[in-house]
């Protein structure tokens, strides 16, 4: 499971730079704490599939861009 975990933050952390967002910016917007996030790109947290739709809003992507 930490594998999918970490190969999610890395797609999420490729489209959110390909966007032009910051990490500050991305948590602003999708109402999480930065540090959050960070912790999501680098694959130390399982996030919910709730937050996982509000950052691919935020994004504005496709859930599914950010799966692996």
């Amino acid at each position: 499971m930490k594998d999918l975990a970490k190969r999610f933050g890395i797609r999420l952390k490729n489209v959110r730079r390909d966007k032009g967002i910051s990490q500050d910016k991305l948590a602003l917007l999708a109402d999480i704490d930065r540090s959050y996030v960070g912790r999501i790109e680098r694959g130390e947290v399982n996030i919910t599939l709730e937050k996982a739709y509000q950052i691919s809003a935020v994004l504005e992507c496709d859930v599914r861009d950010l799966l692996p």
